[in-house]
């Protein structure tokens, strides 16, 4: 049996995790469909597209927000959101960088 202690968490490996965990709630992956098909919405767009309360989009909003993978940008009195394009392709990336580089073994868990 491998041993995973003493093994280095990298810097790719954290904001992997961030991404993942951000994006680890259905109405978050709503709010990130909804914001990749547009250029930039308002809050009220965001809520009026989810059965959901004000203040649950707004902390859907945070979450993503602090992952980095959208950005708002205030209007008064409005603040504007859209995906943050850097770290979407950047997420895009290293989700793909590690189901590329995972080997399942054939016999696990039989």
């Amino acid at each position: 049996m491998d041993s995973c202690k003493n093994k280095e968490i990298t810097f790719d490996n954290e904001t992997l995790a961030r991404f993942a965990k951000a994006m680890g709630h259905p109405t978050r992956i709503e709010i990130l469909r909804f914001l990749a098909s547009l250029d930039s919405c308002y809050f009220g767009d965001i809520h009026n597209e989810l059965p959901i309360s004000k203040a649950t989009v707004s902390q859907h909003l945070k979450e993503l927000k602090d992952a980095g993978l959208i950005q708002g940008e205030i209007e008064t009195p409005k603040v504007k959101y859209c995906i943050n394009q850097e770290n979407w392709e950047k997420a895009q990336l290293y989700f793909e960088q590690f189901f590329h580089s995972q080997q399942v073994k054939a016999f696990c868990c039989k």
